[in-house]
């Protein structure tokens, strides 16, 4: 009997030890999700911080998306001001992606350009201002014309 008996105790402390680990593997597993949740969350935090904060769909050929040129030109505007000259050319590259007519966009293009020291570049974006804009002699097509004089006498 006392083996018997013996047996058991392994018996119950055996389930009992089994019982422990489950209930170890359970918390480290209730741990782990938790983690996995937390780090989807800071995927998704990362991936809508990288979004531009304006729709970034192309118009049709030729069609003009003034929301979105709008929104970026604001932001480039905010970056140019902010003597980040890069970050607002690709604001200002975005103005153009959405409305191409825009004699204004290229405009900022081309300031952006020249603010980065790339003459030629801004030489290419006065033109396609001019181009751009109405043969009225509006202000943009005034400006880029002035610039574009300024250039090209150096």
């Amino acid at each position: 009997m006392v083996s018997g008996g013996l047996a058991i105790v392994l018996a119950v402390t055996a389930a009992g030890c089994l019982s422990d680990a489950i209930k170890e593997n359970q918390r480290q597993l209730d741990q782990q999700k938790a983690e996995l949740e937390q780090l989807k969350q800071q995927v998704a935090d990362l991936k809508a911080a990288q979004q531009p904060s304006y729709p970034t769909t192309a118009p049709p050929p030729g069609a003009c998306d003034k929301a979105v040129m709008q929104a970026a030109t604001r932001h480039g505007g905010e970056r140019f001001a902010a003597s980040e000259f890069s970050k607002a050319l690709g604001y200002y590259q975005d103005a153009v992606s959405a409305c191409p007519t825009s004699a204004q966009a290229q405009l900022n293009v081309a300031r952006a350009y020249e603010a980065l020291g790339k003459r030629d570049q801004a030489i290419n974006y006065y033109q396609r201002a001019i181009q751009a804009a109405p043969s009225d002699g509006a202000a943009v097509g005034e400006q880029a014309r002035r610039a574009l004089a300024r250039l090209t006498a150096k």
